[in-house]
């Protein structure tokens, strides 16, 4: 890739913001519509970061520009020309989320962009941030300049798993620490409410310690954004199994009841494995929550009326009846499958964490 598709002149957009700006052909499943352009910052030597997970790391094989991100490709295109749809289509959407990559001239580019998205348009917007690489001032200056709302992606429900995946264990950057101590850095600039963390089910941690980490976030004044572990090719995790449905259902509907005051991750009861089964409030409650299908639809950043709008259409699974995160409302046939996967206790060793056998 040569210099010229450099942020900030340059972006990457994911397929679902390309295709929502017209920049790319194509067609959504069950006519899914995209609330949120989400924009990523691209440079030639590409992300310093090694996260055993991610499309974009380092020591995934090939060329950076070629890497996928969340299994979907993100093309690059000119900035200017992405404003310039954004403004033309502006009815199609309600939110725009850039997120930095690690790299050194990530922080500036940062605010370049956003001060050039803000110059022409009203849009709410986002930032997906790196604390490895910020300070207070940087967050100092993205609210300055028209941002209302934080994302952290620390991923990892337990340190060690961090460090594993993120950071000493794959020779990365990161550190857990500090991805703590940022994101109460970040709520103390943008308020209560206006910081989500990013946690993807399946790394390895039990039932039990993932709900103990949205507990965590939501007791400091965060919410959470939640992902279903889905292996980019080519990466150190390309073997690791998704977590089972049913696993993913009671992390939605416990981050659901965390995030909205319904009940706490020490109201919920465990095996001795550490999977949930009981969320410690009445079963005509729970039947409620789940029947309003919000559980199980994407978390994420809202637009202007309360409603997520950065819903990342089949970001974490393919297309189909089993979506993970409905960018939609799920309807009656939806619910009625969701609840069957809910009654759906598997044993932890059989799903999420551990590698699939292969043959030789």
């Amino acid at each position: 890739m040569e210099e010229r598709y450099s942020s900030p002149d340059h972006v990457r957009l994911s397929l679902a913001a390309a295709m929502t700006l017209d920049l790319a052909p194509g067609l959504f499943y069950r006519n899914a519509r995209l609330g949120c352009i989400n924009i990523l910052l691209t440079y030639p030597d590409g992300c310093r970061a090694n996260c055993a997970y991610c499309g974009l790391s380092k020591g995934r094989v090939g060329q950076y520009e070629e890497k996928s991100f969340i299994r979907v490709a993100w093309d690059v295109y000119r900035l200017d020309e992405v404003i310039e749809r954004m403004v033309e289509r502006n009815a199609r959407f309600e939110r725009a989320c850039v997120s930095m990559v690690t790299h050194p001239r990530a922080p500036a580019d940062m605010i370049e962009v956003v001060e050039r998205i803000r110059a022409k348009s009203d849009v709410s917007i986002s930032v997906l941030i790196t604390p490895t690489m910020l300070g207070r001032d940087d967050l100092l200056a993205y609210r300055e300049r028209g941002v209302d709302r934080v994302g952290i992606a620390i991923d990892a429900a337990r340190e060690d798993i961090f460090d594993d995946m993120r950071g000493s264990g794959v020779g990365g950057p990161h550190r857990w620490t500090r991805y703590w101590e940022f994101f109460r850095e970040a709520l103390s600039v943008f308020g209560e409410g206006m910081v989500g963390s990013h946690f993807i089910v399946g790394l390895g941690e039990t039932e039990r310690e993932m709900a103990e980490a949205i507990q965590a976030i939501r007791d400091v004044g965060g919410v959470t954004h939640l992902f279903s572990f889905f292996a980019e090719p080519e990466t150190r995790l390309t073997d690791l199994r998704q977590p089972p449905i049913g696993q993913y259902r009671r992390m939605q509907l416990a981050r659901h009841l965390i995030d909205e005051g319904v009940a706490r991750a020490d109201d919920f009861e465990y095996d001795d494995r550490g999977t949930l089964v009981s969320f410690g409030v009445s079963s005509e409650a729970l039947q409620r929550e789940i029947a309003s299908g919000v559980p199980f639809m994407t978390s994420g950043c809202p637009g202007p009326d309360g409603t997520v709008a950065c819903n990342r259409p089949y970001a974490n699974s393919l297309p189909g009846p089993s979506i993970r995160n409905f960018p939609f409302p799920p309807n009656d046939e939806d619910l009625d499958r969701v609840r069957s996967e809910l009654r759906l206790i598997e044993a932890v060793e059989g799903g999420g964490g551990r590698r699939r056998e292969t043959a030789s």
